[in-house]
């Protein structure tokens, strides 16, 4: 399977898998999709090997779990340095997360949780020691995830989002 190289069925499956992984088997998006459970569970598994299914994340609400800050760091980087500095910012105590955007000066975002001020001040102080230049710092209230409706096709799409 080359990239980008997904049919309707495996696009159907993403879909349903972005839905709920941890409470969706193989057997409910199977039934869904009026397939057998061991066709989804191969097509899981291919897909898993090529990359396109790169793991199950949990979606934790930081401020239950006792961390109430949670900030998005906005930073600069040398297009050179761009990779490893996002990488080893994904070191720092703290950083949940990090994306490398393409073009632009805001090249590198940070996704940081702390429970006070002082954490995210240590955070962006230790970004800076690897280099990155903070350009902009956000405060964030909360984060919504949702699945992509394109993996599906136009009537399955249409009746998804109602």
């Amino acid at each position: 399977m080359k990239d980008g190289d997904l049919d309707s069925t495996d696009r159907r499956i993403l879909y349903h898998l972005q839905q709920d992984a941890r409470h969706t088997s193989s057997s409910d998006i199977a039934e869904r999709l009026d397939l057998s459970s061991s066709t989804v569970r191969m097509r899981l598994g291919e897909l898993e090997r090529n990359g396109i299914v790169r793991g199950y994340h949990v979606d934790i609400d930081y401020d239950r779990a006792g961390y109430p800050l949670y900030t998005k760091i906005i930073c600069t980087a040398p297009v050179s340095e761009r990779g490893e500095l996002a990488k080893r910012a994904r070191d720092v105590e703290g950083v949940t997360a990090v994306r490398e955007v393409m073009t632009g000066q805001r090249n590198v975002y940070v996704n940081a949780i702390g429970t006070d001020h002082d954490d995210l001040t240590r955070i962006g102080e230790d970004l800076d020691e690897l280099g990155l230049e903070i350009m902009d710092e956000q405060i964030i209230r909360d984060e919504y995830v949702c699945p992509y409706h394109g993996f599906l096709d136009g009537e399955e799409a249409e009746s998804a989002e109602e």
